[in-house]
């Protein structure tokens, strides 16, 4: 197979993983796939290790991102996953790259809450030791979305451009209360991992500087969206010390969470299948002005 050009397949992903190893000393044989959307994930079995490759011809810039987040983290104590010692990463592997990450051996799901002191300690790193990284821009990454081969017709992907820019000019007049720190840029708890020795944030790939609003509307979206009781919701609010609910720029921002969720997703969902039904589904919704309606999972 030719790596450099092939379909981002599990197979494909298979490939890449025993280059990868090969290269950083690991054995891959039985390795389990633990996720394959925008990298793929795998679980080694001969080591305690992870390791996430990116799609082909993309994820240089964000890898090595990731690792000089994830040193940072590991070095000023916030709760994370760790890198997996002594290797130079990112590993180029074809077209792509690869991370290796410690396991956490997960004793239960994850709360809301367990997002809390996490990411209160994130907000408040000093900003002389966070790496630098761009500043957070969602509509630019709703506009790279929306440029994308996706599973919206025409009608659908009008309809969220001028969406998309009724949006922008709301958010333009927001007043955050913080300034600008380190965020997680995608809080929520597929990213959060609940081992032995406690929670721990994971998946650093969207770590940008911005306002700490950012997450916590991330984390009010998602225990609303995905049906989390709001009893959940109401103590990861109390921990963190702040519900985000009461700022007044909360639906707008809440919204503009929303659409690059459904526009990240349009292109990332493969035509026909579940993940592509839920998008339009989301898409349909917000026609309507549906606010209320409870997403499936991606």
């Amino acid at each position: 197979m030719n790596l450099r050009s092939a379909t981002f397949t599990p197979e494909m992903g298979f490939e890449l993983l025993h280059a990868a190893c090969r290269a950083a000393g690991l054995d891959p044989g039985g390795a389990h796939l633990l996720r394959h959307h925008t990298n793929a994930v795998y679980r080694l079995v001969h080591q305690p290790v992870v390791v996430k490759i990116t799609r082909p011809g993309s994820g240089r810039e964000r890898s090595t991102r990731t690792v000089a987040v994830a040193e940072v983290l590991t070095r000023t104590g916030v709760p994370t996953v760790q890198l997996w010692p002594g290797l130079n990463q990112p590993i180029a592997v074809a077209d792509s790259y690869a991370t290796f990450w410690m396991a956490v051996d997960v004793t239960r799901g994850p709360a809301a809450a367990d997002l809390a002191e996490p990411l209160r300690r994130l907000h408040d790193l000093d900003p002389e030791v966070v790496p630098a990284l761009p500043e957070l821009d969602p509509f630019g990454a709703i506009a790279d979305s929306l440029t994308r081969p996706t599973v919206l017709d025409s009608h659908d992907l009008g309809f969220l451009q001028d969406y998309a820019g009724q949006l922008a000019e709301d958010y333009a007049t927001l007043d955050f209360e913080r300034p600008s720190c380190l965020i997680h840029g995608d809080a929520h708890h597929s990213n959060m991992l609940v081992g032995p020795d406690g929670p721990v944030l994971a998946d650093w790939e969207s770590a940008r500087q911005g306002p700490p609003e950012w997450d916590l509307v991330t984390v009010a979206v998602h225990c609303r969206r995905f049906d989390h009781p709001l009893s959940e919701y109401e103590e990861f609010a109390t921990q963190y010390g702040r519900d985000i609910h009461t700022w007044p720029g909360y639906r707008i921002l809440a919204a503009v969470r929303e659409l690059r969720m459904i526009t990240t997703n349009s292109w990332k969902s493969t035509p026909g299948s579940t993940a592509a039904e839920e998008v339009i589904h989301r898409t349909a919704a917000l026609r309507r002005g549906d606010d209320e309606r409870i997403w499936r999972l991606l």
